[in-house]
């Protein structure tokens, strides 16, 4: 687990289990929101962003965290790991709600509410992107570890014994052990498909 990538709906915790993995793995994180947006609530080209992008994928060590389907293919190509967090909708919302007005290191601005076009974005999510999700999943599967997390529970849960782990290449055999045998058990439970 050199290059992973982190995905879900907005509200599912992206940002937060990606910081537990930093913090356990060591490995560099970018947060796509920070990249994309300026703190003036502007946004940078989708040129440029793309460029950003391939610039960190050319590392060798990283986490991206972000959706953003539309680049999703390239994080897809180059990276050894995914995690995708696919919670309920109900979490999903609660989680955004949480936020609002809390200063957060993976977005350049607070929050200060709610506003219902990104309450309709994470409605929307199920339907509009996490079908395509699915399809690059399934196309990118091999050679790759997936972990599809359905709740919370099962995130902490793979952050707790990796961090028992211990962080750097040290202790890789280990974490290698741990990822195939949460793959396997991923496989037999069906939790690999989308």
């Amino acid at each position: 687990m050199k290059k992973v990538i982190v995905i879900g709906s907005p509200g599912a915790g992206k940002s937060t289990f990606a910081r537990k993995l930093r913090d356990c793995t060591g490995l560099p994180l970018y947060y796509l929101d920070m990249i994309w947006h300026r703190p003036d609530r502007t946004n940078i080209s989708r040129e440029e962003f793309e460029q950003r992008i391939r610039e960190r994928i050319a590392g060798d060590r990283w986490i991206l965290d972000g959706n953003y389907l539309r680049t999703m293919e390239m994080r897809l190509a180059a990276c050894d790991t995914v995690f995708f967090l696919d919670y309920s909708l109900e979490v999903c919302l609660r989680g955004a709600e949480t936020r609002i007005g809390k200063p957060r290191e993976d977005l350049p601005w607070a929050e200060t509410e709610f506003d219902e076009e990104f309450r309709q974005w994470i409605l929307d999510f199920p339907r509009d992107q996490k079908p395509r999700i699915g399809e690059l999943l399934k196309k990118y599967r091999d050679g790759r570890d997936i972990y599809i997390f359905r709740d919370r529970e099962e995130a902490e849960q793979y952050l707790q014994i990796l961090q028992a782990c211990g962080p750097g290449d040290a202790f890789e055999p280990q974490r290698k052990e741990l990822n195939r045998k949460l793959v396997d058990d991923q496989k037999r439970i069906g939790r690999t498909d989308v």
